[in-house]
């Protein structure tokens, strides 16, 4: 899995969001339309390859206004489907830069 595979999922509309994802974006405030644009302008910063179902990742992006959000994603390659596991706005005090956690 890589982000453009991601990336042409959202392009074709192949989504899920979950129901998980769903609350923590209205709790953040976040709309789908800024998820989806930090994705498609994001950078992986950690892969989880051995989750399953299937493999997912940690993607670090901005909303166009430049907001930090931090989305989880898995891809399905069998089916060509993005799954939007949990988004959140990232706690500076766990993060350095808002792409390496801060350790302890």
């Amino acid at each position: 899995m890589n982000i453009t595979d991601i990336i042409q999922a959202i392009n074709a509309n192949y989504i899920n969001v979950t129901q998980h994802a769903r609350k923590e974006a209205r709790e953040d405030e976040l709309t789908l339309d800024e998820i989806l644009f930090s994705t498609c302008h994001g950078e992986i910063i950690e892969a989880y390859p051995t989750d399953t179902p299937y493999p997912s990742c940690l993607i670090y992006g901005q909303t166009e206004t430049g907001d930090i959000i931090h989305s989880v994603w898995a891809y399905a390659a069998d089916s060509q489907i993005a799954i939007l596991i949990t988004v959140y706005r990232p706690d500076p005090d766990r993060w350095k830069n808002w792409k390496v956690r801060k350790s302890g």
